[in-house]
């Protein structure tokens, strides 16, 4: 994929409208990957004029912060702001919402100011403002699909219409499960529990919010966050229901579906 970098972009005398702040997990987990491709391939198709980091991005440091340790935190914080400001970034897009809740909210204070989008809300733009066309009849027209709410998007940013604003474009039926928008129950994964041994108790997180998920009769389960995504389709692994049940990525979703 053609895919110019910051670096590219300035030698060359240009600047981006939007900075695609494609984080740790879009970047190597081999899932998110694909998640990160299809975005890209949508930003291609609306004409927008974007560029990466590349190797000059760094994690956001939400997972350090998160597990407790702010001294690597605000290192990672500052080198990512002195790069983001060398390069007068205003505005940036990302796909996870760990890294949109710490560049939205917790690098102001640290002198890095931007106007931070998650993918959902411009996809949400780009079909509203016809810069990106959906198929007639939809190819997940007839599909259950039921939507999960990332923690970081609708409780710490009360982001819970523009996700399901554009799989109501989709043409499927969407179903909500029991426990969703402001009393959404978390996949698992947040705070930094990606990456600890899980603590005593009688079942896992994911697994029960998978079947939360699986009990709607979705066909396909929608998610906005890679976290989510890993955590959810570990659930229906264990419910083995891996082949009837998908869980996707609202932009692979998109991407499926555009003319």
């Amino acid at each position: 994929m053609n895919v110019p970098t910051m670096a590219e972009m300035m030698a060359a005398g240009e600047n981006p409208e939007i900075l695609f702040w494609v984080g740790c997990a879009g970047s190597f987990d081999q899932r998110a990957q694909k998640i990160t491709k299809a975005f890209a391939a949508i930003l291609n198709k609306a004409g927008i004029k974007y560029a990466i980091l590349g190797k000059e991005e760094m994690c956001t440091g939400d997972p350090v912060r998160r597990a407790g340790n702010e001294f690597m935190f605000q290192m990672m914080a500052y080198q990512n702001i002195q790069i983001l400001n060398g390069y007068g970034i205003k505005k940036i897009v990302t796909a996870c919402p760990h890294c949109f809740n710490t560049l939205k909210n917790e690098y102001p204070e640290l002198g890095g100011n931007y106007e931070v989008i998650h993918h959902t809300t411009l996809l949400q733009q780009l079909i509203n403002d016809g810069k990106i066309k959906l198929k007639e009849g939809g190819v997940f027209k007839g599909n259950r699909i039921t939507y999960h709410d990332s923690c970081y998007l609708g409780r710490s940013n009360n982001i819970y219409e523009a996700p399901r604003k554009v799989l109501e474009m989709l043409d499927a039926e969407l179903v909500e499960m029991k426990r969703c928008r402001t009393n959404g129950m978390c996949c698992g994964a947040g705070g930094a529990q990606m990456f600890k041994e899980e603590e005593k108790g009688t079942s896992r997180v994911n697994i029960d919010r998978t079947n939360e998920a699986i009990a709607t009769g979705a066909s396909i389960i929608a998610a906005a966050c890679p976290f989510c995504n890993t955590m959810m389709t570990d659930g229906t692994k264990v419910a083995e229901k891996e082949d009837q049940v998908k869980v996707m990525d609202i932009a692979e979703l998109v991407h499926q579906s555009i003319v």
